[in-house]
């Protein structure tokens, strides 16, 4: 049996250790670099700022500075003062996998039109991940001559708490943007619902894998390294996920309205002679709206035709459209080409 405490082992781990924290270090690099035409498009006005970006960003960069103090601790040949570079580490750390979960609670909250019996609860129970990710010292190091910065010891239980903590939220988060997504939509699903589906739980699965891995070895006790070698990745993983569906969800806005058929109705019908030909109309404010293309054939036939597009699941959304409008001001018509038609319905020729 290994003797995890063993001054062989303990070696052994320091180097697993090392290596692991620079591949993922260049991991993240990696992904900061090749996604920075975000931050650029912020600077130079090409997307209005909104209040949830400040997360995202903060979010972002207290890993990115975990990550440098990592690699200084790791790295430096010099004696520095360990404890107080790990207790910096450990804070930005857990704040950005705090963060990460926040960036899934405002979509979440926004889904459900800032509905105060679900915005207050959830609140409350940031500021209760919050209090377990604020606790102080959890990591203790030391510089040793010949060897650097080492790790000596953590507060395991407050450790475990933190991540079983942030695994209950992503499952709150979760089920609440399911429901409303699944079972509280009527009619068609719209890509835009399909999207934050999909995001939600892309991020749960991976969140949810990663701080369980870390759970488990906090737990397990093995030794001072083993026991904090996959908080790392946990705050990457979770970093990452959040950090791209933000992305993709303020990037889905840029495409204009999204047009998709209602199980409600049809493709063609027949409209009466006395309509008038090539005039638009839109329904009030709804759920959904239609618009509507009638063309005269030459045997004084009506043909309407009907397309549906997302109204209210794009304006829930409006706090992430970083261009600044707000989506129904996009519609104009489809003839313009701002509308994203589908094949399916398609104007006719004539």
């Amino acid at each position: 049996m290994v003797d995890w405490n063993s001054q062989a082992e303990l070696a052994l781990d320091s180097t697993v250790f090392v290596k692991f924290m620079h591949a993922l270090a260049g991991l993240y690099f990696w992904e900061v670099v090749t996604s920075l035409d975000f931050e650029w498009a912020f600077f130079t006005g090409q997307k209005r700022f909104h209040y949830p970006a400040v997360f995202y960003f903060l979010n972002r960069y207290c890993l990115f500075f975990t990550m440098i103090g990592i690699l200084i601790a790791l790295d430096t040949t010099t004696e520095i003062d360990c404890q107080a570079l790990y207790t910096f580490n450990q804070i930005m750390g857990q704040a950005a996998s705090g963060l990460a979960s926040i960036n899934l609670s405002i979509r979440t909250m926004a889904l459900w039109s800032h509905n105060r019996y679900i915005v207050i609860p959830i609140i409350v129970i940031i500021l209760g991940h919050w209090s377990l990710i604020l606790q102080g010292v959890l990591v203790k190091a030391s510089w040793v001559d010949g060897a650097g910065c080492l790790v000596t010891g953590s507060n395991n239980t407050i450790l475990a708490a933190t991540f079983i903590y942030s695994m209950c939220f992503d499952l709150v988060i979760l089920l609440l943007s399911m429901y409303k997504l699944v079972i509280g939509v009527k009619g068609g699903r719209s890509q835009l619902m399909g999207l934050l589906f999909k995001d939600g739980l892309v991020y749960f699965v991976i969140a949810f894998l990663a701080n369980l891995l870390a759970t488990v070895f906090i737990m397990l006790n093995l030794n001072a390294i083993m026991s904090v070698i996959f908080n790392v990745p946990a705050a990457i993983f979770s970093t990452i996920v959040a950090c791209r569906a933000v992305r993709r969800l303020t990037n889905f806005s840029q495409k204009g309205p999204e047009v998709f058929s209602s199980t409600g109705h049809s493709g063609f019908r027949v409209a009466g002679p006395t309509a008038s030909a090539n005039t638009i109309g839109i329904s009030p404010i709804s759920a959904r709206g239609t618009i509507k293309h009638k063309s005269e054939l030459s045997n004084g036939v009506h043909v309407q035709q009907m397309q549906t597009f997302t109204v209210a699941d794009e304006d829930r959304m409006s706090d992430y459209n970083s261009e600044g409008d707000t989506q129904k001001t996009r519609i104009q018509d489809p003839e313009i080409g701002d509308a994203e038609i589908s094949a399916e319905f398609k104007r006719p020729p004539y």
